[in-house]
């Protein structure tokens, strides 16, 4: 069991929400979105707790690679809990950390965007523009000081969940093991729900037997509804198994074979 001594200080978490202020989305991309920029966000801290060029540090790096996507709103908030947990557990905590990101990254995802996206956004941005259309300056002034509120709020939010992620791995250590269940299994959920809402794809093709057409489709989803998207879900799942390939490949491999179908006439959108 390999834990750390290093305890995480003010300028750690100064420099942890510059990075999540202006460079979290510089290495976003479609196979793990926003995997590289969580990692950068956290780098200098993982060399403290783990130590230059260590096992543990080459594993935990290999580990917060992997995907992640959710608000940027509320990214730093999964930060602050994980870093609690690896300062006071170090190696050991990898498992529940991919479990707490996984679960809490789509819940964080559906909030964050929605109010700070979209509600705030709105509200303000209306506002202001009804006041620069009447040639009123402080239209301008209102969406500036909404915006340094919700980066004040992004700047503190970090120290907070860190000491709730403390909290968690001091007095609660019995629930973590529940937690850490709990997150995982959020996150099965929700990869389920983005699959049965994201993957629009249904057959187009219909036999004719007779006079009769026969809507595949219909008596797909008479069998078990979005089937095709499981599907196609497993089987990316199935080839990610495979030796020597990679995500990138599995992509062009189902933009391939999408375009192929479509062509055919076999399945649409």
């Amino acid at each position: 069991m390999t834990k750390s001594n290093y305890q995480l200080t003010k300028e750690d978490f100064k420099q942890i929400n510059r990075r999540s202020l202006f460079t979290f989305q510089l290495g976003w991309n479609y196979e793990r979105m926003q995997g590289s920029g969580y990692l950068y966000t956290i780098l200098p801290q993982l060399r403290k707790i783990y130590g230059d060029d260590t096992p543990e540090l080459k594993e935990m790096m290999k580990t917060h690679t992997q995907f992640f996507n959710t608000s940027n709103f509320f990214n730093t908030i999964i930060t602050g809990i994980d870093l609690a947990i690896e300062e006071k557990e170090g190696i050991d905590s990898k498992e529940t950390v991919s479990g707490i990101k996984a679960g809490l990254m789509g819940s964080f995802a559906a909030i964050g965007d929605s109010v700070f996206a979209a509600l705030i956004p709105t509200i303000f941005g209306a506002l202001a523009a009804n006041m620069a259309t009447d040639g009123n300056p402080v239209g301008v002034f209102i969406w500036i000081i909404a915006q340094i509120v919700v980066m004040v709020f992004r700047w503190k939010q970090l120290q907070f969940a860190y000491k709730e992620g403390i909290s968690l791995v001091t007095t609660m250590q019995s629930r973590l093991t529940a937690l850490t269940d709990a997150a995982t299994l959020l996150g099965v959920f929700m990869v389920g729900a983005l699959v049965a809402t994201m993957i629009n794809v249904k057959f187009s093709w219909a036999p004719t037997i007779g006079d009769v057409t026969l809507n595949m489709q219909n008596y797909i989803d008479m069998i078990l509804p979005k089937l095709l998207p499981a599907g196609i879900v497993g089987g990316v799942y199935w080839m990610l198994g495979k030796k020597n390939m990679t995500p990138t490949r599995a992509i062009f491999i189902v933009l391939i074979v999408c375009v192929t179908f479509s062509a055919l006439g076999v399945i649409s959108k």
